[in-house]
Parts: structure tokens; C-alpha cells; sequence
């Protein structure tokens, strides 16, 4: 098969299996694109510092010249109007709230750049981007349950609490080189309302900062993320996203900045985290690599 016809079969198939609009726009007469194909973006993070290394980048926010040419869903193959070299910047994509129809590059991750990247036309180039958190970062709080003691307490809403799986290495638990233990929640008949908050408070920025919780899941029953805002009189409770069942392992950015602006008298934030048994005899929700993030301000 000729190669132009095996580059028309790819970009087809790439442009019928993608579900997000792109738009592109070039000057000049170049009619004859190179293509440039990434598979993943690969993620690490200081764990003494960062926590977990845990992530679910969904798409490659792509820019040529620092221009926006189009968000692709991974793994994909696109077009590209340019020959010669150029700058080449991709951005790891996740889906805000888990929710597909808002798909953002994730503020905290660096970009991925190629400053004199090679656009040959008529031919396929695979780029291998990676990315970690910048280093200007505060994580304010971090619970991966592998301390003595947790971070998280139960309220008054509840009747039962949050316990680290048992033993080490228990196959329900997120298991990796640096974790051996995960939260887990067991909901029964006997204890059928599950609310625990973050044992502190913390002072998030306002003004339309990004302010993000990550948050690695699985569950049997659908859960409730939210905040506690301290207000001068008393304290509200923010419920913000529930999270839907999952039978895997799963992870959620979940975007905490609008409600944290939105409480301009808030003193402090807790987050907070409920579910109940519903239908059913029984039901288990298991939590891991929790992280409080927010640019550090003046930086």
C-alpha cells in the first residue's frame, strides 16, 4: 500500500473516532500536512513532596508557534499544516469534575515542549510527551494512608467512619511501589450513612485562583465531594460533584476554585466526602492519594 494512501487511512480514522472539535488555522500554500501521532503523556511526581504519581490524562492539548491547532483525544494521530521546524507545545488534558464536556488542560502540569521540532510533510513523527506538577505548587493537604494515623474524621452525619484496608497489600487496596494501604468505607444495614471530613482547615485563594482536589476511587455506591466553609457565624456545607460508581480504580480532578471564590467572607475550607447504602445489603467505597492543590500565592 502506497504511503500517502496508509497517512489518509490513519488521519480518517483518527478524525471519525474523535469526539472533540478542533480548529486549525495556517497562512501560506502548504496543502500537503505532516502528521504527528501521540499515544499517552506520560506523568511522574516527587512522591516525598508531590504524593503519588496516580493521573488520567485523557488528551493532548496541542500548540504550534503557541498556537492553539486542536485538543485530541489519546491516542491520536492529526494533521499539521506545517514543514520545517517549529515550536511544538502539548498540554496534558483531563476531563474537570470527570465530566467529558469539560475537558481543560490540567493547570498544574507542565507543558511539553519541543522548541525546534522538525514538521516533515507526508509523514508520520511520534512524539512522546511527559509532564510532572510545577514547582510553585502547594499541597496543602495529602493523605495516601500510609501513615499511623488519617487525616480524615467523622462528623456528626454519619454512623460510620473511614479505616485503612487491612492487611498490607489487601488486592481491594491501590497497590504501588509506594502504596500498600487504601481507605475503605464499609456501608451495611447496621451503618448505612458514611460522612467524613479533612481533620483540618485550610485557607484556600480566592479571586478565581485554581484550587483542585485529586482524588483516586473505587466504589460500589455513588459518593458526594464537597466542601465546609467557615463562615464568621457558622459553618456550610458545599456539596459540589457525586462521583459515580466505578468498579475500577479510577481517578477525578475536581474543581474547587469557583465555590472558593464564591464564599469571599470564608475564614477556612474542609473538604468532605458522604455516601449512603441505598439498595442493597452492602456496599464498599475505597478512596486513595488524596490532594489538596492550589498555586502558591505571589508565584
Amino acid at each position: 500500500m502506497p504511503q500517502s494512501l496508509r497517512l489518509l487511512i490513519y488521519i480518517l480514522t483518527t478524525l471519525l473516532a474523535l469526539n472533540l472539535a478542533s480548529c486549525q488555522k495556517f497562512e501560506g500554500d502548504q496543502t500537503i500536512p505532516a502528521y504527528v501521532r501521540i499515544d499517552t503523556v506520560l506523568f511522574t511526581a516527587d512522591y516525598v513532596t508531590q504524593g503519588s504519581s496516580t493521573h488520567k490524562i485523557t488528551d493532548a492539548w496541542v500548540y504550534v508557534d503557541d498556537q492553539l491547532i486542536g485538543v485530541y483525544e489519546l491516542p491520536s494521530t492529526f494533521p499539521v499544516l506545517a514543514s520545517g521546524k517549529h515550536k511544538l507545545e502539548i498540554r496534558a488534558g483531563i476531563k474537570l469534575n470527570g465530566i467529558g464536556a469539560t475537558r481543560a488542560p490540567y493547570p498544574f502540569y507542565l507543558p511539553y515542549t519541543l522548541t525546534d521540532f522538525n514538521f516533515v510533510p507526508d509523514s508520520i513523527q511520534l512524539v512522546k510527551p511527559f509532564t510532572t506538577y510545577y514547582d510553585n505548587l502547594t499541597f496543602a493537604w495529602m493523605e495516601d494512608f500510609e501513615g499511623s494515623g488519617l487525616s480524615l474524621e467523622s462528623t456528626s452525619q454519619g454512623d460510620t467512619a473511614i479505616f485503612k484496608t487491612n492487611p498490607a497489600n489487601h488486592p481491594d487496596a491501590w497497590l504501588s511501589p509506594y502504596s500498600s494501604y487504601s481507605g475503605i468505607v464499609h456501608l451495611d444495614q447496621a451503618h448505612n450513612t458514611f460522612q467524613s471530613a479533612s481533620f483540618l482547615e485550610y485557607e484556600l485563594p480566592k479571586l478565581g485562583k485554581s484550587v483542585l482536589l485529586e482524588l483516586d476511587y473505587k466504589c460500589e455506591r455513588e459518593f458526594v465531594v464537597g466542601l465546609i466553609a467557615k463562615l464568621p457565624a457558622n459553618y456550610v456545607y458545599l456539596p459540589l460533584i457525586v462521583v459515580n460508581k466505578s468498579e475500577k480504580w479510577n481517578k477525578i480532578y475536581i474543581n474547587l476554585g469557583p465555590n472558593v471564590s464564591e464564599y469571599t467572607t470564608a475564614q477556612s475550607f474542609k473538604v468532605y466526602f458522604e455516601a449512603g447504602l441505598g439498595e442493597g445489603d452492602n456496599a464498599k467505597i475505597f478512596f486513595d492519594n488524596i490532594k489538596l492543590i492550589y498555586r502558591t500565592p505571589g508565584e
